[in-house]
């Protein structure tokens, strides 16, 4: 290979960032229910609040069981809600399906909620 050819190779190629597994993870739970989630929670005091005591919780599970509230122990603790949800035949949206109103997401199973809880954590620590 020459500096010839490296002179005239394409540089309109986009390039896809790479992200680990976890981070891929919470990205994909961002996108099923922590944006609709989230955006109804900052117009719903309550609901905010109901998020925060979720996000609490996880932020004392991730320490009772030794782990740091980074990308891996998030993408973790989404792993073992996800896998329950799918014990109990219960369904986490695609992207785009999940609850908008603040009223929905009151009404909205604990597991939905927890979720929407681990994506607060993971936008405030900036792993998305």
């Amino acid at each position: 290979m020459t500096n010839d050819f490296l002179a005239v190779a394409p540089t309109t190629a986009a390039v896809t960032p790479i992200m680990c597994p976890a981070t891929e993870l919470l990205d994909e739970m961002m996108a099923r229910v922590g944006v609709d989630g989230l955006a109804a929670a900052l117009a719903d005091p309550g609901l905010l609040a109901q998020v925060d005591q979720h996000a609490a919780a996880v932020r004392d599970a991730l320490v009772g069981a030794g782990r740091d509230a980074g990308a891996e122990g998030l993408a973790a603790y989404a792993r073992s809600i996800l896998a329950a949800a799918t014990r109990m035949g219960r369904v986490v949206p695609a992207p785009g399906e999940a609850h908008t109103s603040g009223a929905a997401w009151h009404a909205a199973e604990w597991h939905l909620v927890r979720l929407v809880a681990v994506c607060s954590i993971a936008e405030a620590a900036g792993l998305l």
